[in-house]
């Protein structure tokens, strides 16, 4: 069986501190490339296979967009988002499905209640149910179900592996990445979701990062666009309050984490870090990954204190905060 680093693969990247005790640590594995795509420092075993999870959208949003999903603007960021379920991610999810003539019933992402804390209790006012538009990545089935419409591929069975879309998707996949899918799993949401080297995850980032909107090249315009609609819509990528709102209004970085402590970032000039926490637990991914790309020169230590200052990282005690979520001393 296929497998992730091991602990003895990882290295500490975080701790958590309660009044002046340290609770937790966070251990893992980080790869930086540079703004020229090469490695400049790795934490861990940088080769070990991961599953990127929601950090894999980005990819998988690009890949529908050159199938024929023709979106842009606050559309095409929602595609790559693990959204809140706010009214406002709702509304746009319907805006995609409608403009392609498809309506909720066609999404195959499973129902669920909105993460955002003002919605589920409006939804629980009026004795909603959890829905499938509410889940946080129906933008992405959204942008799915859009491709399959747009080139008249079947939109039933859409996340089947062997579907023209999940080929394609794939294919994009091994070729931002550099390497072959070591494993093909189900992500949460149902979707397919391909193991990756948390190098290739790197470079395929980075290849998306750094991507140009004027390219010749239909992949890198397309992936241009993309990163440039999320930067102009921080709000659609996660939410109010969530990391990667957070940290792309803050710092201007392209970020998407993913379930089980998966985090990609590419700074405005082009580096990129890749993370994974080995006990699945993405709370300091996002502060570990700005650090690390303030080590490398792509940040300031400003902003690194900056995020940290915007993020939920306080260890509370009695409803008050008494320590917080740090880097490791040893990084």
């Amino acid at each position: 069986m296929l497998e992730t680093l091991t602990v003895r693969d990882a290295v500490e990247l975080a701790v958590v501190e309660r009044s002046g005790f340290v609770e937790s640590r966070h251990a893992g594995a980080a790869v930086v490339l540079s703004p020229e795509g090469e490695v400049v420092a790795a934490h861990g075993d940088a080769g070990a296979l991961i599953l990127p999870r929601s950090s894999l959208k980005p990819l998988q949003a690009v890949a529908a967009v050159t199938a024929g999903a023709a979106l842009g603007g606050e559309q095409l960021a929602l595609g790559t988002a693990s959204h809140s379920g706010t009214d406002r991610h709702v509304g746009v999810v319907r805006e995609m499905l409608a403009d392609g003539s498809l309506t909720e019933d066609d999404l195959a992402c499973p129902p669920a209640w909105p993460s955002d804390a003002t919605a589920r209790r409006d939804m629980v006012r009026d004795h909603a149910d959890a829905s499938r538009i509410r889940m946080n990545c129906s933008g992405k089935h959204a942008l799915m179900l859009r491709a399959c419409v747009a080139t008249g591929w079947p939109t039933q069975g859409y996340l089947d592996p062997t579907h023209p879309l999940q080929v394609h998707i794939r294919e994009v996949v091994e070729r931002l990445a550099g390497e072959k899918v070591a494993h093909t799993s189900v992500d949460g949401c149902g979707a397919p979701v391909h193991a990756l080297t948390l190098t290739g995850l790197a470079r395929a980032i980075h290849r998306i990062g750094t991507a140009s909107e004027r390219s010749p090249f239909a992949l890198h315009r397309v992936a241009g666009t993309m990163v440039h609609a999320v930067r102009e819509n921080p709000w659609t990528i996660a939410g109010p309050g969530e990391p990667d709102t957070i940290a792309i209004e803050t710092l201007g970085v392209f970020a998407k984490g993913g379930a089980e402590g998966v985090m990609v970032m590419v700074a405005p000039n082009g580096a990129t870090v890749a993370l994974k926490m080995l006990d699945g637990n993405g709370r300091a991914a996002t502060l570990v990954a700005a650090h690390l790309l303030a080590r490398a020169g792509a940040l300031t230590d400003a902003d690194v204190s900056t995020l940290a200052a915007a993020l939920p990282l306080a260890v509370l005690g009695g409803g008050e905060p008494v320590g917080t979520v740090r880097l490791s001393p040893t990084l």
